[in-house]
């Protein structure tokens, strides 16, 4: 397969491109850089393996839960190289990139993975990876906690980039940094678009877990009040 693969859901963005068994693949800075870069970077890696988005498979991208200004980049973008070249997308939960980078790189099989969701929260998600079929078995829903309260479940370690911002965050248990990329991705896609998760490109939305992003001008002032207080 011939496909384009891209996730800006942390501070950093991941790009990848793969033509049968040539890859190619960029990383650089996420939030509001990737609005400028993600394009340009797109264009750069298809023209290095002569394709165009026309010519893709699919369009593979990280659709959260994570940073809303990244993922409403990676959508966008998403969706406007889907519409325009008629090829489907393949959204892919961004905490499931996170265990297959963790599996990779660490060999952890039986992961909680966890991502900072700021606010003084994070998301979290239970995966087993099956070896003997090559597939990632979800054993839990997401869920967005404050990181003293994630439980983690017996015999899993703790992958993601949560750990260095939040002391109280399963600290008895064993952790590996781990952010979902882009070549996660690649190698999520065969398995996922078996299974049925190609989507038009109407359908490249962002996964949100929380409803309210932001504070109003009466809740931060009754925040730093209270933090005051508590000093």
């Amino acid at each position: 397969m011939d496909l384009l693969a891209f996730d800006t859901s942390t501070d950093q963005t991941t790009i990848a491109v793969q033509r049968g068994d040539a890859l190619w693949q960029w990383q650089g800075g996420g939030g509001p850089q990737a609005s400028g870069t993600l394009i340009p970077k797109i264009l750069e890696g298809l023209s290095a393996l002569s394709l165009t988005p026309q010519t893709l498979t699919a369009i593979v991208f990280g659709q959260g839960p994570g940073a809303f200004t990244g993922l409403r980049t990676a959508c966008a973008v998403a969706q406007g190289l889907a519409f325009g070249s008629q090829v489907p997308v393949l959204p892919v939960c961004s905490l499931l990139a996170v265990a297959h980078t963790a599996y990779q790189t660490h060999g952890c099989a039986n992961v909680l993975a966890v991502l900072d969701a700021r606010m003084g929260e994070v998301y979290s998600a239970h995966y087993h990876y099956q070896r003997s079929s090559g597939q990632w078995q979800a054993l839990s829903g997401i869920a967005l906690s404050a990181p003293g309260a994630v439980q983690v479940p017996s015999g899993a370690v703790v992958v993601g980039n949560a750990q260095a911002v939040y002391a109280d965050l399963a600290p008895t248990s064993t952790h590996h940094r781990a952010l979902p990329s882009a070549t996660a991705l690649l190698q999520l896609a065969p398995t996922l678009i078996a299974a049925g998760g190609l989507r038009p490109a109407s359908q490249a939305l962002p996964l949100y877990i929380r409803d309210k992003v932001a504070q109003t001008t009466a809740e931060r002032l009754a925040a730093r009040t209270a933090g005051a207080a508590g000093a």
